[in-house]
């Protein structure tokens, strides 16, 4: 899962970013407004964290095109501002959820889970495909109810490929959302993971779902 933290305040935003790596999500940082509204233009993120006073500009601006492009990212805004017209304004705009500064980081884990088993999951922590079922809050994964070892990535990489089943995905989108702004050059290397994760899945039992598209991709299905 890959979240956007919008957030001027360094120490804060580095101190989330480490305690959510940990929590497997993968992290990218806008310091500032003009970077913030570049890369809401052109990704994705299931979610964004984001601070209403920035350099440059406010967030609720970001907010208001994000909705305005009828982009889906799960948006939690935190912010220092408590007054409750902030607060409705930002929730009014299309925000998820508020949480207001100080607060624990378990605490924003937990909102940010909350946000993504909402708009992905329709409230649920399980997620399945045939035989191949997956405990997003546990982070677990079962084939025909036996539980499956794997990596951080592996898992990250099943979990991509079943929510956008049937959908034709490039490697540099499957190589963006596990590993953001942390990779760039050549893309080669994803096909050993794939493959290494393709190999694991059908060695405990699942199907072979994981179909190349040529020049285009991978598609997770079961035609």
């Amino acid at each position: 899962m890959k979240i956007l933290v919008i957030e001027d305040e360094k120490a804060l935003s580095d101190s989330i970013c480490t305690y959510l790596k940990g929590h497997r999500y993968v992290c990218e940082v806008a310091a500032d407004f003009d970077t913030a509204i570049k890369k809401t233009e052109i990704h994705d993120y299931d979610c964004i964290l984001l601070d209403i006073t920035l350099p440059g500009g406010s967030g609720l601006t970001i907010l208001k095109e994000l909705r305005a492009n009828n982009k889906l990212d799960g948006v939690l805004i935190m912010s220092a501002k408590g007054s409750i017209s902030d607060k409705v304004t930002g929730l009014s705009l299309g925000a998820d959820d508020y949480l207001a500064k100080p607060f624990h980081l378990s605490e924003l884990s937990a909102r940010i889970a909350a946000i993504i088993r909402r708009k992905k999951f329709g409230g649920s922590s399980m997620v399945s495909f045939h035989e191949i079922s997956i405990d997003t809050a546990a982070k677990a994964v079962t084939i025909n109810g036996i539980a499956l070892s794997m990596t951080k990535k592996e898992f990250e990489m099943l979990l991509y490929f079943i929510t956008n089943k049937k959908k034709v995905i490039s490697k540099s989108a499957i190589v963006e959302h596990l590993w953001g702004d942390e990779m760039g050059g050549n893309l080669d290397f994803i096909y050993t993971h794939i493959k290494n994760l393709r190999k694991k899945l059908m060695e405990a039992g699942s199907g072979d779902y994981i179909k190349s598209v040529y020049g285009m991709g991978y598609k997770f299905t079961d035609k």
